[in-house]
């Protein structure tokens, strides 16, 4: 069976650690299942992947802001340590709590998981190669916008700064031994250290309904 890409440009942000964001113009690809799509179609389609690109951008915005807000509040009153036990106690019910807010399923997903609840399922992993190759061509990442059974699925790549080294980076460089101490306690199996800055960490995965709820 054919399927027909649509292209179009939206202006969206992508995401580092805490809630700063970058601001850029980028295409969005929507595979539909078309053997042939009419220009008016393709304009109705073309607008509708705009649409769900900015819905699916403001969930993820929404939860974000939540978390850095906490997060940051964390940072402020107890350090690296207290961001360490903000995300291992209260990211996932935060985050839990804002899908069921907005009707969306939200994620959080990598293919280096700290904790393995967040590994990154097989298209997911594609995802997160794919924006880790744009990223290394120092090109626009482009947010990726699914049709799939009535669903919408958009992905968004999370980037690492320098705020996010303290938990991420390299360890003994990035990493202060105390917070590596705690991460090896909280997170026995952890993957997600060693990163540099600007490289993806991971990926929004937000899922909806066509039609809001």
């Amino acid at each position: 069976m054919k399927k027909a890409v649509l292209i179009v440009t939206v202006s969206v942000s992508f995401f580092s650690c805490n809630q700063e964001k970058k601001t850029n113009y980028i295409s969005v690809e929507n595979r539909l299942e078309k053997k042939t799509v009419p220009e008016k179609v393709q304009t109705t389609l073309a607008a509708d992947t705009i649409s769900y690109a900015d819905r699916g951008l403001q969930y993820a915005l929404n939860t974000q802001a939540v978390l850095g807000k906490n997060l940051m509040t964390a940072i402020q009153n107890s350090g690296t340590l207290g961001a360490l036990s903000f995300c291992n106690e209260k990211a996932y019910p935060l985050t839990d709590s804002m899908a069921v807010l907005q009707n969306a399923d939200l994620k959080r997903v990598t293919d280096k998981p700290r904790n393995p609840a967040n590994q990154a399922n097989t298209t997911e992993l594609e995802h997160v190669e794919t924006f880790k190759q744009v990223i290394a061509n120092k090109e626009l990442p482009n947010p990726i916008v699914e049709d799939i059974d009535g669903k919408v699925k958009v992905y968004y790549p999370i980037l690492t700064n320098q705020m996010c080294l303290q938990c991420h980076g390299k360890p003994n460089k990035n990493i202060e031994p105390s917070t590596l101490s705690k991460l090896t306690i909280l997170y026995p199996e952890d993957k997600a250290i060693g990163y540099g800055l600007n490289e993806v960490r991971g990926i929004w995965s937000v899922t909806f309904a066509k039609t809001k709820r």
